[in-house]
């Protein structure tokens, strides 16, 4: 063996010696870096405890002037909740953000009291959900262990979507609720509503064609006269998957999920193109259809001439009903700045009159029962922790490398945040009332699962980010 060749097999194992310790280092600096999130997260949850803990507690006292019997078995289930997710997060999601699972299981246990409160035997249900969501939390992150597999299965999901959003008009399945055909009911005891679970499978669906055809959306290839524009034929197949989804929630009378769909599907493709003039023609053409529905559709109709004037139609029944608005203004009027404490609102309570004068308070007026209790402090720190939950995604979707993560993750918290957005904006009279539920607030089991599968896809998609900024 020549020296030349001695030098060179030392400087390959100098090398291969230095790959390894570089990769060492890189893999102890990244484990490092779990410990200090999900200590935070840790002590947020703590801080999520207690707060959880002493608003039961007030409740209880307000509403029967002393502390809830049995207080140590919802107490030890609370930590035990949080015990659990702090494992899970631990093993499955390291690195992802610290901020969003205390905040999410903070909404949760809020809700939880009021529901409780206000209708008892419905908490013991929502409880039983929660348990099913953490559940639906935990197999999302075990199966998904990357969110661009899912970019894989695109038709496969879209289809399952569109099979969804059929079921509740099939014969003897599917049934109405206050006119909307959303329900499926599986037996005399269990029912859902499959499009709380098409719309995060149709935003899977839109990512992944976005991504694909990013490129095409965003160059000009169409010459008209002199001025280059996109080539609209390749909006086709995604246009025609959106254009159907609506038209089946609206065959549902369901107004709340068809716009929520409609703008997601509208600020993805925004996003993926870069292009302005699709935002134009997607705002026109929607400006078109609800003047039209307003004028053909009594549901639509109704809840615009009660969104401009309730006290018109207070003792009026159907679309056209009043009463629930002006008593959602009215609590939060009681309300004020501070509230009047938990478990001392009137929302659901007259004396010797045995009624209830704010219907459904437990699913779309809760933020009105929130108004009337908390003021507008509880209010406002309601929104600061949907708010939290929004920015977090934001980030996510920012740090994401690929196309199909990032637009998969916008369009996840998109969903969440419009639906926050538009329930919050009925109940305050900003906009006309959509019947969508308050994520992870409002009673409904379908609801509050759903939203944990979109907190996991969350919570995975911000661990790969993190774990790759590291």
């Amino acid at each position: 063996m020549t020296t030349s060749d001695t030098l060179s097999n030392k400087s390959g194992i100098t090398i291969r010696h230095s790959r390894i310790w570089r990769n060492e280092t890189q893999r102890v600096a990244r484990f490092l870096k779990v410990k200090p999130r999900r200590r935070s997260e840790l002590g947020l949850m703590v801080v999520g405890i207690a707060v959880v803990i002493s608003a039961m507690t007030l409740a209880s006292l307000a509403a029967t002037n002393q502390i809830p019997p049995h207080v140590y078995v919802p107490i030890a289930i609370i930590i035990g909740v949080c015990v659990i997710i702090q494992i899970i997060n631990r093993y499955l999601v390291p690195f992802a953000d610290p901020v969003i699972m205390p905040i999410t299981l903070v909404l949760n246990g809020m809700g939880w009291i009021m529901i409780k409160r206000l209708e008892p035997l419905a908490a013991t249900s929502q409880l039983l959900w929660t348990v099913v969501g953490i559940g639906v939390y935990t197999l999302t992150l075990v199966f998904i262990r990357r969110s661009r597999d899912l970019d894989k299965y695109r038709y496969l999901i879209g289809f399952f979507a569109f099979f969804l959003l059929l079921t509740p008009l099939i014969p003897h399945f599917g049934y109405s609720v206050d006119g909307a055909r959303l329900w499926v009911r599986l037996s005399s005891t269990l029912e859902f509503q499959p499009v709380e679970i098409a719309k995060i499978l149709l935003v899977v669906f839109f990512a992944s064609f976005f991504a694909e055809k990013k490129e095409l959306f965003a160059i000009p290839t169409k010459r008209v006269g002199n001025v280059l524009l996109p080539d609209l034929r390749v909006l086709g197949p995604v246009a025609l998957a959106a254009g159907a989804a609506l038209l089946i929630i609206l065959a549902e009378k369901d107004v709340g999920f068809s716009l929520i769909i409609f703008l997601v599907f509208l600020m993805m493709l925004w996003a993926a193109s870069g292009r302005w003039g699709y935002v134009i023609i997607g705002v026109g053409l929607f400006g078109l259809a609800t003047f039209f529905a307003a004028h053909i559709l009594g549901q639509i109709g109704g809840r615009f001439a009660v969104w401009i004037d309730p006290w018109k139609y207070y003792n009026t029944s159907g679309y056209y009903a009043g009463y629930q608005p002006v008593q959602g203004e009215l609590a939060f009027g009681r309300g004020g700045m501070f509230g009047s404490g938990l478990g001392l609102g009137l929302v659901h309570y007259i004396p010797n009159q045995g009624t209830t004068p704010l219907p459904v308070a437990t699913s779309d007026f809760i933020f009105a029962v929130f108004g009337e209790e908390l003021g507008l402090v509880g209010t406002t720190a309601l929104m600061v922790g949907y708010v939290l939950i929004i920015g977090a995604g934001l980030r996510a979707a920012a740090r994401a490398k690929s196309d199909f993560t990032k637009l998969l993750c916008l369009g996840l918290i998109l969903t969440f945040g419009l639906q926050t957005f538009f329930i919050m904006a009925g109940v305050t009279r900003l906009l006309p009332l959509t019947g969508v539920t308050l994520p992870l607030v409002s009673y409904g089991g379908s609801s509050l699962v759903a939203n944990y599968a979109l907190i996991a896809l969350l919570m995975r998609i911000s661990d790969e980010t993190n774990t790759i900024a590291s």
